[in-house]
């Protein structure tokens, strides 16, 4: 692979906005990364020269629960008070009618515009995801790259870390 270069990009600069970048350490947690860049930090080498890269990316997705027409609607209609409390306060500021009529009808509308939002959606999606989840994204390991000029520097201090550095590779 190439590294494209153009007007905007000096010779020799990557697309990471390193210079030649090298390996210097493959870790499998990001704590073990953050670790040896904070040691070459405390021993006044120039971080700014060098990146952490999380690498073989895998999705990850946490299943939290099954969805119901009753846990659907709940949702809903507490969001949307949520929204309405909020259009309400603003509401609030801007009026002189009563302040508690203002904040519970918009409650009450948000409310119901929630609560319909919500069993409509899940109506149209039923059966294909009958579930809740959270998805993240991680990387299995992390690549601690350097630019050239200051690798062989970086390698020396980094051995210095308890531990030791692992393998490049």
């Amino acid at each position: 692979m190439s590294i494209p270069t153009g007007p905007g990009s000096a010779a020799g600069q990557s697309p990471v906005g390193l210079e030649f970048p090298q390996s210097l350490a493959v870790y499998d947690d990001y704590a073990s990364a953050q670790r040896a860049v904070d040691h070459l930090a405390d021993r006044a080498f120039p971080v700014e020269q060098c990146m952490i890269v999380g690498t073989d990316l895998k999705r990850l997705e946490r299943i939290t629960g099954r969805l119901t027409t009753g846990r659907v609607a709940l949702g809903g209609l507490l969001s949307g008070a949520w929204l309405g409390l909020f259009v309400g306060v603003l509401f609030m500021i801007f009026t002189e009618d009563s302040v508690f009529a203002t904040v519970l009808s918009t409650v009450l509308v948000g409310a119901l515009f929630g609560l319909i939002w919500a069993l409509v959606g899940y109506a149209t999606t039923r059966g294909t995801r009958d579930f809740s989840s959270v998805a993240q994204i991680v990387a299995t390991r992390y690549e601690v790259l350097v630019e050239h000029k200051g690798a062989a520097r970086a390698r020396e201090l980094l051995a210095e870390l308890p531990g030791g550095r692992p393998d490049p590779f």
